[in-house]
């Protein structure tokens, strides 16, 4: 049994040092601050797709000229001048926790100018009406924020750059969601590899108070409202299981198709057209994009929350092909190149995908499978399944649901972990390929 600590002698040592506690509050400062960064980061992102809307509104066939062009405008941008900036943000934030990216290299990955680029390309991206997200962007935004601490902190502080990056990136998944304890466990389960990073109690307090931001701004309000679970019986059980099988398997082959997407190395056209010609290659995805929005009468463009929402609320038009529609857009737009994230479009496929579930099987209480499915399908493109049913659980506050969104979201990673390698892991290898070559040391992350 450890001695209990003497009073004096742990107060001593608590406020001995001035520069401990100015660390300490520059950390909690910054958290908030990032955290409002989001907030504003959300604003834009309603606003540039209600635009978006506005546009399409105004002329049906708008969108075939605006979208293209943004799409390739985007995207010569971001390879221009911030490369770094790029897809999701969260394997650039895993990249730069790696040892290979250690001083210089981690500016590559995240950085002051990266979060403000990648905040107002990804808002671009939506208001192009492409199918992405903003929550992995939240990701690499906050830690940028986070990292830029690292100058102005005292050494005394006793907090390293893997803590300010843990904290940023964690806090920003916590804002983007407006869920706390999911940006917690998302620290631990994707950020964190070590458990000696994981008892960091500062940035624990940054990540909630990040997170918090976003509930003082919003309120304890959820994205989706409150489900209303009804008869929970063993008539469940099937149509539950069903949902989880699919969603691993999609989830799966999303993440697979993805990894062989990005990676380029594949030989067929699509992949040499892109590797000449990225800029025509990126106003290609946006055309095909519109026309598959066009066709769902404007259900897949953007992020697909409020087509989720209106699931949930047994207010959505019936359009059938959703499912594969979403599936294609959101590859589209993430091989396109745009900076932008998949967490929210993951989302809104697993929520239809139970929906279709729940009309095959002709379950009573649609709503319960629409959340398994967002829960399962996001647990299987991630394979971190413990963050993605924290997340949908306060995002539908569905706390009546825990044990059958926590038993959906573990069956479907299972699954899509005999499909693919790890998403994110995978890409922040790919990332760290960025990073220039030693002398006599080959680069290779591996």
């Amino acid at each position: 049994m450890r001695p209990h600590p003497h009073v004096l002698t742990a107060l001593k040592k608590e406020v001995y040092d001035w520069r401990l506690w100015l660390g300490r509050m520059l950390v909690l400062a910054y958290a908030a601050a990032a955290g409002l960064t989001i907030v504003a980061f959300t604003w834009l992102g309603e606003h540039a797709l209600l635009t978006f809307h506005n546009i399409q509104a105004a002329g049906w066939w708008a969108p075939l000229i605006w979208t293209p062009l943004s799409t390739a405008a985007i995207v010569w941008i971001t390879r221009r001048y911030v490369p770094g900036a790029a897809g999701s943000g969260i394997p650039q934030v895993m990249a730069a926790l790696e040892p290979e990216a250690h001083g210089q290299g981690r500016g590559l990955f995240v950085s002051l100018k990266l979060s403000i680029a990648k905040l107002f390309l990804t808002g671009w991206g939506l208001l192009a009406g492409l199918s992405l997200g903003r929550e992995g962007p939240s990701v690499q935004i906050a830690a940028g924020i986070m990292h830029n601490l690292r100058r102005w902190i005292p050494k005394q502080a006793k907090v390293s750059e893997h803590g300010l990056l843990i904290a940023g990136g964690a806090a920003g998944i916590a804002a983007a969601f407006n869920t706390p304890l999911g940006g917690v466990m998302f620290a631990i389960e994707e950020l964190s590899k070590n458990p000696e990073k994981r008892s960091n109690g500062l940035v624990l307090a940054a990540i909630v108070l990040s997170g918090l931001m976003a509930v003082s701004v919003y309120g304890n309000a959820t994205y989706f409202g409150v489900i209303h679970v009804e008869n929970l019986s063993t008539a469940l059980l099937f149509p539950a299981l069903l949902v989880s099988l699919l969603s691993g398997i999609l989830g799966g082959l999303f993440s697979r198709l993805l990894l062989v997407s990005m990676a380029g190395t594949s030989n067929d056209w699509f992949t040499r057209f892109r590797g000449k010609s990225p800029v025509a290659f990126a106003a290609a995805c946006g055309l095909l994009i519109v026309v598959m929005g066009l066709s769902s009468s404007g259900a897949t463009f953007g992020s697909g929350y409020a087509h989720t929402r209106a699931l949930l609320e047994n207010q959505s038009e019936d359009f059938y092909l959703y499912v594969p529609f979403k599936f294609i857009a959101t590859w589209l737009t993430t091989w396109s190149g745009v900076p932008g994230g998949i967490f929210a479009p993951s989302l809104a496929i697993g929520g239809a995908l139970g929906r279709d579930v729940a009309q095959i099987t002709n379950y009573v209480n649609a709503p319960t499978l629409i959340a398994l499915g967002m829960a399962g399908f996001l647990a299987a493109v991630t394979q971190a399944p413990l963050t993605a049913f924290i997340i949908v659980m306060e995002m539908i506050d569905g706390h009546a649901l825990v044990l059958s969104l926590m038993t959906c979201a573990l069956v479907s990673s299972g699954v899509a972990r005999l499909i693919s390698a790890p998403l994110y892991a995978s890409l922040a290898q790919l990332q760290l390929k960025r990073l220039p070559e030693k002398k006599g040391v080959p680069n290779d992350p591996k």
